[in-house]
């Protein structure tokens, strides 16, 4: 290739990044911060399948997921909200941001109390409070869950994903170290698996803050409850988009553990949390587009593109790896989990690429503020994964499980790229993102 044509893609390489430089650095920072969480992650669950039985690795990972589920409940949409108006507030943030962790961690920590009253008094099969010290620890951490979560975006929110980061891989680092002092001390139930997640959140954000001499402090100020009242239908929105979009996957291995038993949930939750963690990437890609393009409209259709295409092929790529070598995973684990599992997990990966076409229509959704029409489709989509699940579970054991998981999540990725392509039609149609109305397929 000759020189100047060399130079003049290297120019027009450059000044398509600067177009996009908000969405690139804070997408990077997510996805460097998502990265070193999930090798951590993976060397966490590793660990804790050597030293811990598998049915005590099924029954905490339930018993987690119910904590995912309790904190994304009782978030309520909140912090998803500071995503998108903490810009639109200058001056006002940091009361937003106390005011939305108050009424977030309050929801949460209610939430938590009704289910460890239903496990305690209700004579619940599954077992997973045993005793006063794991339901006080699932309360604690169910609180604490909420406030990360609405801290969390609110450092998305200030496109200070940096932030994040940091904090993630402090969370991962802490409860690493706590997992394996738990076992060289002899605990080997599910409670010090939960301790050891219930002790790292405040710690990451006290780490965070240090490092950040004071960056945890200067987010919140006096509760600001009047502004956050007038934003309340908008809160609302967000809050049934972010359930019906995410309450299936974060419970699947409860699912799994009441459809199935806590040892298959043992072989299942490895390749589980890497799909998971893995869809961390394209979900931080979309997840940044939200701020980004409230604060610049201009480059919406050029950023959500960038965003798209990305993801999909980092998708493909993770579905083909998982395909290929979900045996030798499981074995790293665990000797015993290939046995338990057999190949009933290597479509599992393929769910990957339906996530990532949902993620970029939910943001779509949020950034038209058409939240409450989206979650209706979203609802169908999760009713529809969690009868595939059940079905499958019923017809074919952990196999069927996936296939119907999988199934399900490729549907509404369909669908979900119908409406993309018909939107970004639309904008090219219309023009300019600051000249055309705010009209969307979702919308209808």
């Amino acid at each position: 290739m000759p020189v100047g044509l060399v130079g003049t893609a290297t120019i027009c390489a450059r000044r398509e990044l600067r177009k996009s430089a908000a969405l690139v650095l804070n997408s990077g920072a997510l996805a460097i911060g998502t990265i070193a969480a999930a090798g951590l992650g993976f060397v966490y669950w590793w660990l804790a399948a050597r030293l811990f039985p598998p049915e005590v690795i099924g029954k905490a990972s339930a018993l987690l997921s119910v904590m995912g589920l309790v904190g994304l409940l009782g978030e309520a949409g909140l912090g998803t909200l500071l995503m998108g108006e903490i810009v639109r507030h200058p001056g006002k943030e940091r009361g937003l941001v106390a005011a939305a962790a108050s009424v977030g961690v309050a929801l949460t920590v209610g939430l938590a109390l009704l289910f460890v009253f239903e496990e305690a008094h209700l004579n619940s099969s599954t077992g997973l409070i045993g005793g006063w010290f794991v339901g006080a620890a699932f309360v604690l951490g169910c609180g604490l869950t909420g406030l990360s979560m609405v801290g969390d975006q609110a450092l998305v929110g200030h496109l200070r994903s940096s932030g994040k980061m940091i904090r993630q891989v402090l969370f991962s680092v802490v409860k690493l170290m706590l997992i394996a002092a738990l076992a060289a001390a002899g605990y080997a139930s599910n409670a010090a698996i939960l301790l050891s997640w219930v002790a790292a959140l405040p710690a990451s954000w006290i780490g965070f803050d240090l490092l950040t001499r004071g960056g945890a402090r200067r987010l919140v100020g006096r509760p600001d409850f009047r502004l956050l009242h007038t934003l309340r239908r908008k809160v609302f929105g967000h809050y049934a988009l972010d359930v019906a979009a995410q309450a299936p996957g974060v419970i699947m291995p409860y699912l799994v553990l009441v459809l199935l038993s806590p040892t298959t949930n043992a072989a299942f939750v490895p390749l589980w949390m890497l799909v998971s963690m893995a869809s961390l990437i394209p979900a931080a890609m979309a997840t940044v587009l939200f701020p980004v393009v409230r604060a610049s409209p201009k480059q919406s259709r050029h950023d959500i593109l960038l965003s798209l295409t990305a993801s999909l092929l980092f998708s493909l790529v993770c579905a083909a790896f998982i395909f290929t070598y979900s045996q030798e995973i499981l074995a790293v684990f665990n000797p015993v989990y290939p046995e338990i599992a057999g190949s009933s997990l290597r479509f599992l990966g393929f769910s990957l690429l339906g996530s990532t076409l949902k993620f970029h229509a939910c943001t779509l959704a949020r950034l038209r503020d058409r939240m409450r029409k989206a979650s209706r489709w979203f609802a169908l989509g999760g009713l529809l994964e969690l009868c595939f699940v059940v079905a499958g579970a019923k017809l074919d054991g952990l196999q069927g499980l996936v296939l119907g998981w999988t199934l399900a999540v490729s549907i509404e990725g369909a669908c979900a790229a119908l409406i993309l392509a018909f939107a970004m039609k639309l904008d090219s149609a219309a023009g300019p993102a600051h000249e055309r109305p705010t009209a969307s397929p979702l919308q209808t």
